[in-house]
């Protein structure tokens, strides 16, 4: 296992920013260790729901989780508002850094994401192997 430190700047979008990092890094499997930072804005995808939910505003990170392939990411987030408001889900594009967002990456260098529809659950979940 290695390690990226990433710092995004202002008008990054989170998901987009990693997936680029991912691709970098010359890699195919990786997770999200630890995320902080600030958003203007946000794209979450709440439990359940089919599309994401816009929340307008100055947010802070509190925590980033997930995966990342080459597939795509599989990222939850916890942010919140001015008011101290908490709301969580999946990140969704369109999450904009408003003034920086910090990020450990572990990355796998001996493993290969994929995501692949499970007829179980529906969706397109991790498919992990280790590279031949």
């Amino acid at each position: 296992m290695r390690t990226l430190v990433l710092r995004l700047n202002p008008g990054d979008d989170l998901r987009a920013s990693l997936d680029s990092a991912l691709a970098a890094s010359g890699s195919e499997a990786a997770f999200i260790v630890s995320g902080i930072g600030s958003l203007n804005g946000a794209s979450i995808r709440f439990a359940g729901a089919p599309t994401p939910a816009r929340i307008e505003g100055e947010l802070e990170i509190l925590t980033l989780a997930g995966s990342l392939s080459p597939d795509g990411s599989h990222l939850h987030i916890s942010v919140s508002d001015a008011e101290g408001r908490v709301f969580g889900g999946h990140a969704a594009p369109g999450c904009v850094v408003r003034t920086t967002a910090e990020i450990l990456v572990a990355v796998l260098p001996e493993w290969q994401f994929a995501r692949t529809h499970d007829p179980l659950t529906g969706y397109a979940e991790l498919s992990p192997r280790l590279k031949p």
